[in-house]
């Protein structure tokens, strides 16, 4: 047979490799469903489950496998699992340790869409769902039940900014599993990004995070993450992951990637412009109180100063009951560098108003609440930004 190729099979198979040697800051971005194997032993040796070799685009390739070492790394765990989002990364968690006739514990003032489907598993799947106070601590110990297969956790609370007492919540679980009780703690740390708050040496077991936010912070990409220490753990998780079929874009995790050198200056930064700014609103008249870990009258503040390092970008505050929400509406139509969208961690700030009454079962509060994420803005623009548009609260 002739070793000579039409134009056809040319374009499909080609002899070319690219010299050795190249060196550049940048992951290099490694796209792929189908991986090739060197011969039939050496597909039938790899394992999945393994993240010492591939096999199959859908499980890694060396551009997450790249990302996922870093990321665990960065939280201070071992092994890391790559979702599609954060409520992805929140889903591999629940549906890999849960199943019918299992309890879960869930925190009043959770992601809203970890409640949604924490209600829908109670619902379809015959899990009973249970929300918790978040300040409750120790006092958890007194809500587990021998079912009890998970405690999510979520260090401060959405959008109402609780700090829970984390280290407490993860002993009584600990005393539970220590007299043979499959349960563990999984941690939403999205808000402190695994910068200011590091979920292992405070004994959670599971540590999700959203890297939709601070990790990308180009307010471009779509993504969540799992991580363990414990082997045996990521294993069950990693099984989730590959029955429901989560994958990842290489090109999205590259942006990623690409964030991670300035995610801390980045993050300080946040952190730096929302206290001065914060820190200013707590001299309006028009606002009750401000909702931020780092000020002495936001509810679990006294953790936030045992157990935190930082504390970002975003905040909340809530109006004086004298405004109704037509008011705090204007408020926020009329700010002109704080755009209206939910996520955070990117460069611009944003401005979102809450309805909490209907959110929380724990919340008392009687005036309105809007969510500020500060972004990379100079402060004193936003300020004055902040200075004008509340004068139009009292247009409405």
């Amino acid at each position: 047979m002739s070793d000579s190729k039409s134009i056809q099979t040319s374009l499909v198979h080609f002899d070319y490799t690219p010299p050795e040697g190249f060196g550049a800051f940048p992951v290099p971005v490694h796209r792929a469903s189908t991986v090739v194997f060197k011969n039939v032993e050496a597909m039938r040796s790899r394992d999945w489950r393994e993240k010492n070799s591939y096999t199959y685009g859908l499980h890694g390739t060396p551009t997450s496998f790249t990302l996922e070492a870093r990321l665990a790394a960065i939280e201070g765990g071992e092994h890391c699992l790559l979702a599609p989002s954060g409520l992805a990364a929140i889903s591999m968690v629940n549906f890999g340790l849960l199943k019918a006739g299992d309890d879960l514990l869930i925190p009043d003032n959770a992601y809203n869409p970890n409640r949604e489907l924490g209600r829908w598993l109670a619902e379809d799947y015959g899990i009973s769902t249970r929300f918790y106070d978040p300040l409750i601590g120790e006092g958890i110990a007194a809500l587990i039940q021998p079912n009890t297969r998970l405690v999510w956790t979520e260090a401060p609370g959405s959008v109402t900014m609780e700090v829970p007492d984390i280290p407490a919540i993860c002993k009584a679980v600990r005393e539970r599993r220590a007299s043979g009780q499959d349960i563990h703690v999984a941690l939403d740390n999205t808000w402190a990004a695994g910068l200011a708050f590091r979920g292992f040496e405070h004994g959670v077991d599971i540590v999700m995070q959203a890297l939709t936010k601070y990790h990308s912070g180009g307010s471009d990409v779509l993504m969540g993450a799992v991580i363990t220490r414990d082997k045996e753990l990521n294993h069950r998780l990693g099984m989730a992951h590959m029955r429901i079929g989560f994958g990842v874009g290489m090109d999205d995790a590259y942006l990623v990637l690409r964030g991670l050198p300035t995610m801390k200056l980045r993050f300080d930064a946040h952190d730096a412009s929302a206290r001065k700014v914060a820190s200013w609103l707590k001299t309006r008249p028009e606002i009750a109180r401000v909702l931020h870990p780092a000020f002495e009258d936001c509810p679990g503040h006294a953790t936030w100063t045992r157990d935190f390092t930082g504390a970002g970008g975003l905040f909340s505050v809530v109006f004086d009951d004298r405004f109704s929400q037509g008011q705090t509406d204007r408020f926020v139509d009329s700010l002109k560098l704080f755009s209206i969208g939910f996520s955070w961690g990117g460069a611009h700030s944003l401005c979102v108003p809450y309805h909490v009454q209907g959110m929380r079962k724990n919340w008392s509060g009687k005036g309105h609440l809007v969510r500020f994420n500060i972004g990379l803005e100079d402060p004193d623009d936003l300020i004055a930004d902040i200075e004008k548009a509340l004068g139009a609260l009292s247009q409405a």
